[in-house]
């Protein structure tokens, strides 16, 4: 019955919660910037071949905003873990 209270102090539920809760969010965030990203690289390849220029523009922009966002995601990652 003790180490059931003591196990019980030792894990903080609400701290282990949001860790879990934000790996998740993450991993599926840099998942899905990364997935756009090349997308946004095919179908830009896919539609500079077929002279559409300026849907090919678009997908280049879908593709170097997920990739920058995808790069910030894992630079914050980095940061928050360096000051813990």
């Amino acid at each position: 019955m003790r180490a059931a209270v003591a196990l019980a102090t030792l894990v903080e539920g609400r701290e282990l919660w949001q860790t879990v809760l934000a790996s998740l969010v993450s991993g599926v965030g840099v998942t899905v910037f990364y997935s756009l990203a090349l997308y946004g690289v095919t179908r830009f390849a896919d539609l500079s071949r077929g002279d559409r220029t300026l849907a090919a523009a678009a997908a280049a922009t879908l593709a170097a905003l997920a990739a920058a966002a995808c790069l910030a995601s894992v630079a914050f990652g980095i940061v928050v873990l360096t000051r813990k």
